[in-house]
């Protein structure tokens, strides 16, 4: 039997990744499969990302295409007096719209028109519907923040009747089953200005959102030309501004004035070297904010000149002190590869874990709450603004070798996306490592978070204490975790060769895996 090149798609759920490998058997685009992968991930992680959230697009092909999909929901027109500080959760937080589904259609629209694809809609929601209908036994990530967030939980109007699950019970969600299934009968465009969107706009009232329906029709993604850089030969494609996509490919940038190669995979030099990159990096990251309502920033983040001087700014020898705060959110990152090496890293989020805690009515919709990413100090470049899209967290990454998609790349985590993308990253192409192997590798974690208000570096036990220790006399305020902890977020990897083979994985941390397919060719 003849077989085409092999595909692939790797994802934090098994079904999740199921629904998208199927689409590749039967002949589909890799953004066909994405979308079946989006939906089924905002029935199956529901903690983690769903319909009222956003989601971050990075494509390409072998024909030199390469578009960022920026599906991030703005502000809602009419904004209510914040005092110091937007609520990290309830109402007062659901204060931009939802852009994911809406990046769903376009991206789908660039795939017909690109990519020559021709699944219907409805096709490729139909297994998340499936799975919100008849129900799914919820992962271990899903069980583990339910029972993290337990003392919380009580103060979320109408969360636990939506959420609460029986432990290795069916779990059902009935009403988002419905208002998937409106969806694949009008098209995704119900969700801003259709029958699903009349629902929205009456759940959002109720629930004490400023958000209204002229919001959600005003929501469109936004079709950009990726940032890039250069590094170890490879080109680097990141989602430009409000994203912190800059940030990540300033650290790549910094990190090649170093020979990384040349260091053991677990050298604590090699480790430090990667923390005083993000923290290099990061001193710029306040510039960073919507560009439609923001002056530009005084300097170009990837100049190489200041990358240079970042770089040489930075002590072997010696840690660069940081009480900076640390930023929580969690999401889900996901990609597939086609047959022809048409490819689609994407992010898609709710932002913190649960979001704001708000269902929309009975639509089964659990909202984002992306708007606690703004300020409200007078000045600040993310200050608040009616129609203004926050600072940005997600930022799925494509690798080009020569031209061609060469690696697909991305993970959760916040403020902890740039800096596991630079252990991944580093691992990928200093020490050329499989998937598998630079997923592995120990992490950090910079800064307070959750786990620990400290100011310390996190890092997985697996290091080892010798490192540790290294670490620690070179002023790094070390603190070790479980290796393979779950707050070290969920990554995955694919990567595609010359010799048209493809491998992949997805992050031991969690239940997610890859799945290589081949589509049967007529004999």
């Amino acid at each position: 039997m003849n077989v085409a090149r092999p595909g692939m798609v790797t994802s934090p759920h098994p079904l999740a990744s199921a629904a998208g490998a199927a689409v590749l058997a039967s002949g589909g685009t890799a953004i066909e499969a994405a979308v079946a992968i989006a939906a089924c991930l905002s029935v199956v992680m529901p903690h983690f990302c769903g319909i009222g959230g956003d989601a971050v697009w990075l494509v390409a092909d072998r024909q030199g295409r390469q578009r960022c999909f920026l599906g991030i929901g703005q502000a809602a027109e009419t904004l209510p007096a914040y005092g110091s500080a937007i609520p990290l959760r309830g109402p007062a937080s659901t204060v931009t719209s939802a852009c994911a589904v809406d990046s769903w259609g376009h991206a789908l629209a660039y795939s017909a028109d690109r990519w020559g694809g021709t699944q219907a809609f409805a096709d490729l929601l139909a297994p998340a519907i499936a799975l919100a209908r008849d129900g799914y036994v919820p992962s271990r990530s899903q069980q583990f923040w339910f029972d993290f967030r337990h003392d919380e939980i009580p103060q979320w109007r109408g969360f636990a009747e939506h959420f609460s699950a029986a432990p290795g019970a069916l779990f059902r969600q009935p009403g988002l089953a419905r208002s998937l299934s409106l969806l694949a009968e009008d098209g995704y465009r119900s969700f801003y200005d259709g029958r699903l969107a009349e629902q929205l706009a009456e759940g959002l009232a109720a629930a004490g959102s400023p958000l209204r329906a002229t919001d959600l029709a005003a929501t469109r993604t936004r079709d950009e030309a990726p940032a890039s850089l250069d590094y170890r030969g490879l080109t680097l494609l990141a989602p430009p501004a409000p994203t912190q996509g800059l940030s990540t490919l300033a650290i790549l940038g910094i990190l090649s004035h170093f020979d990384l190669a040349a260091l053991p995979p677990t050298s604590p030099l090699r480790y430090h070297l990667l923390v005083e990159a993000v923290k290099q990096a990061f001193l710029d990251r306040p510039l960073i904010a919507d560009p439609d309502c923001s002056e530009p920033p005084p300097w170009d983040f990837l100049d190489p000149q200041r990358l240079a001087a970042k770089a040489a700014a930075i002590d072997p020898a010696r840690a660069l002190p940081w009480p900076h705060p640390y930023q929580h959110g969690d999401t889900v990152y996901f990609a597939a590869a086609d047959e022809q090496g048409r490819c689609a890293s994407v992010l898609q989020s709710t932002y913190f874990d649960w979001g704001s805690g708000v269902p929309i009515g009975d639509t089964g919709i659990l909202w984002q709450n992306r708007g606690a990413a703004f300020s409200t100090v007078p000045g600040d470049r993310n200050r608040i603004e009616p129609g203004k899209r926050p600072f940005y967290t997600l930022n799925p990454g494509i690798a080009l070798k020569d031209g061609n998609p060469h690696l697909l790349y991305g993970t959760q985590g916040a403020d902890g996306q740039p800096q596991t993308l630079s252990v991944l990253l580093s691992g990928l192409i200093d020490h050329g490592m499989t998937p598998e192997e630079a997923l592995a590798q120990p992490r950090f974690l910079l800064g307070k978070t959750f786990s620990d208000s400290r100011d310390s570096l996190k890092i997985e036990a697996s290091l080892g204490e010798a490192a540790m220790g290294t670490l620690a006399a070179l002023g790094h305020e070390v603190a070790p975790l479980p290796a393979l902890s779950p707050i070290f977020g969920q990554a995955g990897a694919i990567r595609l060769t010359d010799a048209d083979s493809v491998s992949g994985a997805h992050d031991p941390r969690g239940e997610g895996d890859a799945i290589q397919c081949q589509r049967p060719l007529p004999e």
